[in-house]
């Protein structure tokens, strides 16, 4: 069931202007979720696809294309956002397994898990963003049908006091909830990621956090390669996971189990040429750019290394 309040919204945008030269592709935050369903969809198309998601094409729209033309250096970072998705969907999936009754997907953005996976019918999903992006994802969406129960909430996660009362809301409805924030924490400091954990933290019923997060040098190499129409746009990459894995101990959530997104790209053949493990130190120094003193020269060590910087983790922290 869907949120009547997000549904009713008026979708106020239907079409888009030309990207002004020299200006950013980007309005706003909003618009990285039209991006991210443009890579989605090209990993669909793929005979060997890690995943299926036909409503991606739909849900970028010409304006998400639009972003990705305007960004051409950006598609040889889409291995991030498309291992991403295929790690997280295995840690939902475990945790499906295990018993949880509730889904909580903070800043879904045009996610369409519940309509592709294979999810319990009696499963409640809840998906929190911006209310503008939400109305339009209700509109595209709204003939098809969710594999689950769907709700939709509108909500600025930066209102503190608002996300506390909600969170304490739903964590009442539910005895084991999971939580996703997929690509949201690289947009926060590393102090509201925490007062965000820390807030998580608060239900007793919210036993798991699935979280992505980037090393230092991976955020260093997209900050440079596509910070800057971010940065137009009131988007900029922020967070500095230095912690890994462990990075939210200290606000309640366990040590989390990780995979490291460079070994999934590698296993999976989705790491470009450059970035290859067959790559020398050289040429990745040209990808990574100035970096001071992270390591690049192990990125070609045997998988499971921790020691690499240029890497990102999606993480699963459970609460007993």
């Amino acid at each position: 069931m869907t949120n009547p309040s997000v549904g009713a919204t008026k979708v106020q945008e239907r079409t888009y202007p030309h990207v002004e030269e020299g200006g950013s592709p980007l309005r706003d935050i909003s618009d990285t979720a039209l991006w991210s369903a443009v890579y989605r969809t090209s990993e669909s198309e793929r005979s060997d696809a890690l995943f299926k998601d036909d409503l991606a094409q739909r849900l970028a729209g010409p304006r998400g294309k639009q972003i990705a033309d305007a960004v051409p250096e950006a598609t040889r970072h889409a291995w991030v956002i498309i291992i991403r998705t295929y790690l997280i969907d295995r840690y939902i999936m475990e945790a499906v397994s295990q018993g949880v009754d509730m889904i909580i997907n903070l800043a879904a953005g045009l996610d369409a898990r519940p309509y592709r996976m294979e999810l319990p019918a009696e499963l409640k999903w809840v998906e929190v963003d911006l209310p503008g992006l939400l109305a339009y994802k209700e509109e595209i969406l709204r003939n098809e049908k969710p594999v689950c129960s769907l709700e939709r909430i509108g909500m600025d996660l930066l209102r503190v006091d608002a996300r506390r009362a909600l969170f304490q809301e739903l964590g009442r409805k539910a005895t084991r909830v999971l939580i996703v924030t997929e690509g949201l924490l690289i947009y926060l400091t590393s102090e509201q990621a925490s007062s965000l954990a820390r807030d998580l933290a608060l239900p007793g019923s919210f036993r798991t956090w699935i979280f992505d997060l980037p090393l230092p040098g991976l955020l260093r190499v997209l900050q440079q390669r596509i910070g800057s129409p971010l940065d137009q746009a009131g988007a900029s990459l922020k967070l500095n996971a230095k912690g890994g894995p462990g990075s939210f101990v200290s606000c309640g959530w366990p040590t989390a189990s990780a995979s490291s997104m460079l070994d999934a790209a590698t296993q999976t053949k989705r790491l470009p040429v450059e970035w290859s493990q067959s790559a020398n130190t050289s040429q990745l120094a040209g990808v990574a750019g100035n970096i001071g003193n992270e390591m690049i020269s192990n990125l070609a060590t045997t998988p499971g290394s921790r020691s690499r910087r240029i890497d990102g983790f999606v993480c699963s922290s459970t609460r007993t």
